[in-house]
């Protein structure tokens, strides 16, 4: 299978999905129908793309576009889902679901709920998070790419945030992201 990966290079997925005999691409341009690097692919996995996928797009995959977000969807989707974790004191984790025309709000096939401790510091929860997104990938992705899996509709509720969003907390990060997360908890629970 002919994978395009849409991330920044991360070597250990590369290597995992490469161990099934898949061929991997890696781009974070943005892509869209025309996209040559769109020739002969097979299969589309989204992880810390910061482009929005168009819609003729996606009806070209159908089933077959998937997105590694690092919330526990629905709450945070969009950007910085593991800052507004603790900014509005909601549900930590990961996901992994189905691209459709929403931001972060396809259809979920696998996830996974993860707590903190409060030493944590926005940088090592991040790092966590990524491991289990990769492990959670790793443990379900031939039943993904074989869609073995049957996929569960979000919840409309939650959360959704942009990046211009951060900017009225953004002097909570004094520490940048070294700062502890027990400095950040509840800080936006005006929402």
């Amino acid at each position: 299978m002919k994978i395009l990966l849409l991330s920044p290079y991360r070597k250990e997925l590369i290597d995992f999905l490469e161990s099934y005999e898949d061929e991997v691409t890696v781009t974070e341009e943005k892509i869209n129908i025309d996209s040559i690097t769109l020739k002969n692919i097979d299969f589309i996995i989204s992880y810390g793309c910061r482009h929005i996928l168009k819609e003729d797009l996606i009806n070209l995959f159908p089933k077959k576009i998937i997105n590694i977000h690092i919330s526990f969807l629905p709450w945070n989707r969009g950007a910085d889902p593991n800052l507004w974790s603790f900014l509005e004191d909601t549900p930590k984790g990961v996901s992994i679901h189905y691209v459709n025309s929403g931001i972060d709000t396809g259809d979920i096939l696998v996830q996974k709920e993860v707590y903190f401790e409060e030493d944590h510091t926005l940088r090592t929860s991040y790092d966590k998070l990524n491991s289990i997104a990769i492990d959670l990938l790793k443990k379900h992705w031939l039943d993904i790419k074989r869609q073995r899996i049957a996929p569960k509709p979000q919840n409309q509720n939650g959360t959704f945030h942009r990046i211009r969003d951060r900017q009225k907390y953004e002097y909570l990060l004094d520490k940048g992201w070294d700062t502890p997360v027990k400095e950040l908890i509840g800080k936006a629970l005006d929402f």
